[in-house]
């Protein structure tokens, strides 16, 4: 059955069956398990993935480092 035949066959019902319905489909979607992973999930994983046991670089490392890319890059 299309959609629009449903929306149609949903309208002809009467007011407390449709209720019912609706009911019954939220209740429907409610107990679809979520297997998209929260946000804050998400973020902890990226995380762990970051770590590593080397010290983060100095300022002047990181200026040296863009110097060389920008060197590489233009010249």
């Amino acid at each position: 059955m299309l959609l629009q035949e449903l929306k149609n066959q949903a309208n002809k019902l009467p007011v407390n069956d449709r209720l019912e319905l609706v009911r019954s489909i939220i209740d429907s979607i409610q107990e679809i398990p979520s297997s998209k992973p929260t946000r804050t999930q998400a973020i902890n994983r990226m995380k762990g993935l970051l770590k590593t046991s080397q010290p983060s670089p100095t300022d002047a490392e990181v200026e040296s480092m863009l110097e060389q890319h920008r060197m590489e890059k233009y010249l």
